[in-house]
C-alpha cells in the first residue's frame, strides 16, 4: 500500500486504453495522458503493459511506502527520492515499508511523471477500467485527485519481487523531450474546402502553436487562428461563428476541435460531442506528447499523416512495450 502524504499539483490514479465503449454515453476514455510512459513503467515493475499506476501532474507529489515491493518512475525528471537520496528514472528500485518517496517538480521537458508498483495499484474497476475521469468524479481512487491520508492498495505482483530489480530500458528507446512537441495528424472530418480555407489548413500544418495556461485533462488549448481561416461566414443552422455547426460527435482521443477562433486538443476526460468544427485528429502514437507539453511553456507543431502512417506508427509503438526493449 501507499499513503498519501502530499498530492501534490494532481496525482490520478490511471491506466491504458481507459474506458472505451462509452463515448455514446457521454463518457471519456480518461487514462493515461502519456501512457508511452505508464507502459514503460509497468513494463519495468513486470506488469501488463495498460495496468494502473500513479500519473503526477506538475509536481510535488509525497508518499510513504506501506509495504516492501518494486517501483519503477518514468517521463518528466521531478527528481524522485526515495528518503532524501535520489533514486533513477526509467529503471526499477526496491522499497521497504517506512520509506518516503518524494517529488520535486517538472522538469525542463516535459510535463508528466507516472509511479509503476509491482502489480499496479488496486483500485476497483469502474465500466471495465481503473483510470480517473476527473470531470466526470468516476473512476480511479473516490474519482478524484489523491490528495493526503489517502491509502492505494497494491495488487498482486505479476512476477517475482526478486527478478525485477535494476530493470533499464535501452537508452534508444527512451522517449525524447522537447519543447516544441511535434504531433503527425490526419486533416478532417471539418475541414478543406467546406469548412476550412486551404490557406487555414496551411497555417496549421506550419505553424507553432504555444499551448496556453488553460490546458488540463479535458482540453490542451493553443494560439488562436487568423482570420483567413474560416471557410464560411457564419456557421449557418449551426450558430453565428464559422466554428459553430449542428452537434455532431467528436474524434476523441485527439481530435482538434475550433471553438470560435481558438483550436483546442480534445484529450483524456474531453467532451464526447458538441457543436463545433474537427479539423484533424492526432495519430494516436504521438498522442503522448500532449501530455508532455507543458503549459504556458511549450509549443505545438502538427505534421501531416496518412492513415496507413498511422497504423504503422501504432504497430511499431505498441512492440516498445516488450521485454526487448530491457537493457
Amino acid at each position: 500500500m501507499l499513503k498519501i502524504l502530499n498530492g501534490g499539483i494532481e496525482a490520478i490514479v490511471e491506466d491504458w486504453p481507459g474506458r472505451l465503449g462509452y463515448l455514446g454515453k457521454g463518457m471519456a476514455p480518461a487514462a493515461a495522458m502519456d501512457n508511452v510512459a505508464l507502459e514503460f513503467a509497468n513494463l519495468l515493475v513486470g506488469n501488463p503493459p495498460g495496468e494502473a499506476g500513479i500519473e503526477i501532474a506538475g509536481g510535488y507529489f509525497e508518499a510513504e511506502i506501506g509495504a516492501d515491493t518494486v517501483l519503477s518512475i518514468t517521463g518528466t525528471d521531478m527528481k524522485p527520492t526515495l528518503n532524501n537520496q535520489p533514486v533513477p528514472v526509467w529503471e526499477s528500485f526496491e522499497v521497504k515499508k517506512g520509506d518516503v518517496l518524494k517529488f520535486s517538480h517538472f522538469s525542463e521537458f516535459g510535463f508528466r511523471s507516472y509511479i509503476g508498483v509491482a502489480g499496479g495499484i488496486d483500485v476497483p474497476l469502474y465500466l471495465g477500467s481503473k483510470s480517473t475521469c476527473i470531470f466526470g468524479s468516476y473512476g480511479g481512487f473516490k474519482g478524484r485527485k489523491l490528495q493526503a491520508e489517502d491509502v492505494l492498495p497494491f495488487g498482486k505482483p505479476y512476477q517475482d519481487l526478486k527478478n525485477l530489480l535494476g530493470r533499464k530500458l535501452k537508452k534508444e528507446v527512451i522517449p525524447e523531450y522537447s519543447r516544441v512537441w511535434d504531433l503527425r495528424a490526419i486533416p478532417g472530418p471539418n475541414t478543406c474546402p467546406d469548412y476550412v480555407t486551404e490557406e487555414g489548413m496551411d497555417f496549421l500544418f506550419s505553424h507553432s502553436f504555444k499551448i496556453q495556461h488553460s490546458s488540463n485533462r479535458s482540453a490542451y488549448r493553443i494560439d488562436e487562428v487568423k482570420g483567413n481561416f474560416f471557410a464560411r461566414e457564419d456557421g449557418g443552422v449551426g450558430g453565428s461563428h464559422p466554428s459553430n455547426i449542428v452537434d455532431h460527435a467528436y474524434a476523441m482521443r485527439g481530435c482538434l476541435n475550433v471553438c470560435g477562433n481558438t483550436p483546442i486538443i480534445l484529450i483524456a476526460d474531453g467532451p464526447t460531442l458538441g457543436g463545433y468544427i474537427n479539423v484533424l485528429s492526432i495519430i494516436n502514437a504521438d498522442l503522448w506528447k500532449v501530455g508532455q507539453g507543458t503549459p504556458s511553456r511549450d509549443f505545438i507543431k502538427f505534421t501531416m499523416s496518412t492513415q496507413e502512417e498511422a497504423l504503422q506508427a501504432r504497430i511499431e509503438q505498441k512492440a516498445l512495450f516488450t521485454e526487448k526493449s530491457l537493457a
